[in-house]
C-alpha cells in the first residue's frame, strides 16, 4: 500500500516534469536497478567461491576416505590370507 502511495506521488511530480524530467527519471531509475543487479550478482558470485571451496574440501575428504577405505580392504585380505595359510580349512 505504501508503494502505490509512493508512486501515485512520483507519478504526480514526473508529470509536472514534462518528457524531459520523465526521462530523467528514467534512467535515474535504471541506475539504480542496475546498481542492484551488479550488487546481486557480486553477492552470488561470493556464494558460488565459497561453495566451490566448501566442494574442493570435501572431495579432499571422500578422496582420502577412499584411500583409506582401500588400505583397510588389503589389510584385511592380507590378514584372512595369513590366518588361512596359518588354519587352513577343513583342519582342526
Amino acid at each position: 500500500m505504501f508503494f502505490l502511495a509512493e508512486t501515485a506521488n512520483a507519478v504526480g511530480q514526473l508529470t509536472s516534469l514534462g518528457a524531459a524530467g520523465v526521462m530523467g527519471a528514467m534512467w535515474l531509475w535504471e541506475r539504480r536497478m542496475s546498481a542492484q543487479r551488479d550488487k546481486q550478482i557480486d553477492e552470488a558470485h561470493a556464494r558460488i567461491l565459497g561453495d566451490h571451496v566448501q566442494v574442493d574440501q570435501l572431495i579432499e575428504v571422500v578422496k582420502a576416505n577412499v584411500e583409506a577405505m582401500t588400505r583397510l580392504t588389503a589389510t584385511q585380505d592380507q590378514l584372512v590370507r595369513t590366518l588361512e595359510r596359518q588354519h587352513p580349512r577343513g583342519s582342526p
